[in-house]
């Protein structure tokens, strides 16, 4: 790789890596902000059932379960790291109009660590959250992990545009940036732990699919 490039790789990685840390803390600020409205608003029940209150506290637990209609959960798939970055990603696709499918299954205690999963994931992620802008008709995205034994398996299939065309084993971006540089360094991450990942392009979809060792 020339110097040039992998410098490029290199700042990628660090504005990614900064952009993911910033969304996981702000799930788990927004969880945080959460369990203190609770507390404030077992408070104020507390008070009007205490002052015989009770159609104003039926009335005030009516809008809290409204409200709770409109808050996404932080999924849970018994790995914290990957909890929080999905939810994350989750809640932004949620908010660009894409349909969002995710089961996934995975162990906390993992050989890739928190940041190399989080990059890995993030990058899948964004490229597909990227493609579905450029997608005519109904924007989804159907992601599934779970353990093949000892092995960590990912899939994703997204809606897209038109089929990209390949630059060596990585699909061209339609924008400028470092697109093609997240495929690149989550491809680099599973190379270095013993894994694959494959990527292909058609007409409405894109997909992504990556088997890599995960425990001892």
């Amino acid at each position: 790789m020339r110097k040039k490039t992998y410098l490029k790789l290199i700042k990628y990685q660090t504005e990614q890596s900064r952009q993911h840390l910033g969304e996981v803390q702000g799930i788990y600020q927004e969880m945080r902000g959460y369990k203190h409205d609770f507390h404030h608003h077992l408070q104020t029940l507390k008070g009007q059932l205490e002052s015989g209150e009770t159609e104003r506290a039926l009335a005030y637990l009516e809008q809290l379960d409204e409200q709770l209609m409109h808050v996404d959960p932080l999924l849970k798939t018994g790995n914290i790291a990957l909890d929080a970055i999905l939810s994350a990603k989750m809640t932004q696709a949620k908010a660009a109009g894409i349909t969002v499918t995710i089961k996934a299954n995975v162990p906390d205690n993992l050989l890739l660590s928190d940041l190399e999963l989080s990059i890995v994931v993030g990058n899948l992620l964004d490229n597909a959250i990227e493609a579905c802008a450029a997608a005519e008709g109904e924007r989804f995205l159907r992601l599934f992990m779970g353990m093949k034994q000892k092995m960590l398996y990912f899939s994703m299939l997204n809606a897209a545009g038109p089929r990209l065309s390949k630059k060596g084993s990585i699909f061209a971006s339609r924008k400028d940036g470092f697109h093609g540089f997240g495929l690149r360094r989550a491809e680099a991450i599973l190379d270095e732990h013993g894994g694959w990942c494959k990527f292909n392009s058609e007409d409405g979809a894109f997909s992504s699919e990556f088997l890599v060792p995960a425990l001892e």
